[in-house]
């Protein structure tokens, strides 16, 4: 008797859990599908093109993006220079308050 409550039991337990699981999927997406409208909408009131923000931060960190177009590459200046290797030595203020 106490396997078939035990059984019951299990059963009822997973079936709560994979309600809450559905439940959190499902509010997840339904957040991100209205985000998503919602800046199309901003779009359209607006005038202007959506910004990608995400990928932006990524497009600047890069050095070489493969996802950006030939104007981009050029417009963004190149960062070479020399490497100047210094020696490091401390700083001593004596005139410090103890």
């Amino acid at each position: 008797m106490s396997s078939f409550i035990s059984r019951v039991f299990r059963f009822i337990l997973r079936l709560v859990l994979r309600t809450f699981a559905t439940i959190f999927a499902l509010s997840l997406l339904l957040a991100t599908l209205v985000l998503l409208a919602l800046g199309f909408l901003r779009s359209l009131i607006t005038g202007q093109k959506p910004k990608p923000m995400v990928f932006g931060r990524f497009q600047r960190f890069s050095a070489q993006a493969p996802w950006q177009s030939a104007g981009m590459r050029d417009a963004a200046p190149a960062r070479t220079g020399d490497v100047v290797d210094v020696e490091v030595r401390e700083i001593r203020d004596d005139k410090r308050l103890p």
